[in-house]
């Protein structure tokens, strides 16, 4: 049995300069549709033209090209990340939140590679 329940939902984290300039390259390259931008947040999210997968993308002054993280959706992120620790899994962190819209918290597997969980507080 898996440590933990990820739901049928991913989204790929790039970083970006301007998020709405890199939304409007996607659109208009690959089809993509922009679901929302939450300045406040500095992010952005577009559905894929795969089911259950999204494109996020996070503004940052020195984006690194090449940085990616998946993102995988979760009903509870703190009982997931709790069973994770107990296994000895690293995070980076403390849990980050945007009140009304997710919680997330980036974790690392064996070989250092950044994932993270997400769970979704909109209500939707």
């Amino acid at each position: 049995m898996a440590l933990v329940d990820v739901d049928k939902t991913i989204t790929i984290a790039l970083s970006v300069k301007d998020r709405h300039a890199s939304a409007a390259w996607y659109q208009k390259t690959l089809g993509f549709e922009a679901m929302y931008h939450a300045d406040e947040a500095g992010w952005s999210e577009l559905q894929t033209n795969t089911d259950g997968v999204n494109l996020g993308l996070g503004e940052h002054t020195e984006p690194v090209p090449g940085n990616c993280v998946p993102v995988f959706g979760v009903a509870d992120l703190d009982g997931a990340r709790g069973r994770m620790e107990a296994a000895d899994i690293k995070f980076d962190g403390p849990t980050d939140v945007v009140e009304g819209m997710v919680k997330t918290a980036t974790f690392y597997d064996p070989d250092g590679n950044a994932l993270m969980l997400a769970q979704d507080l909109t209500g939707a």
